[in-house]
């Protein structure tokens, strides 16, 4: 299928520099994290190197499922295999949605013409930053 074949409402391909978290995630407008409490996350009270990746409620899932997974690699390891492959897709998408939905909340405020704090935005880099470390140094 030739790219002017594609529907209409399949994404188009990108290169590197202009692709989006929120195109990751599928998401196409905002949506904002909420914790426990159903609040938004103060971004001044993340700490980098020991802020969680994700909830502790969606990172006890996630160990669940892994835990089912790897038990079952004895019995039928091409199946754990295959949804070892999904797990680890729900994952990446579950953090794509996390840094959109904090990229859609700065944007919010631009788009109603409020200026976003440059410690808003810092917390914002540095968040990028201990991910990227993260994902680099494994």
């Amino acid at each position: 299928m030739t790219e002017q074949e594609k529907p209409s409402g399949t994404p188009q391909p990108r290169d590197e520099e202009s692709i989006t978290t929120a195109d990751l995630a599928g998401k196409d407008g905002p949506v904002i994290s909420r914790d426990a409490a159903g609040e938004a996350p103060d971004p001044s009270s993340l700490d980098e190197r020991t802020e969680p990746l994700f909830p502790a409620e969606d990172a006890g899932e996630l160990r669940g499922r892994w835990d089912s997974i790897q038990a079952g690699f004895v019995d039928e390891p091409r199946k754990a295999v295959e949804s070892a492959d999904s797990l680890v897709a729900t994952a990446m998408k579950r953090l794509a949605e996390t840094f959109a939905d904090e990229r859609a909340r700065l944007e919010a405020q631009w788009d109603r013409g409020e200026d976003v704090s440059t410690e808003d935005l810092r917390v914002a880099l540095r968040r990028y930053r201990s991910f990227f470390g993260r994902l680099l140094s494994m």
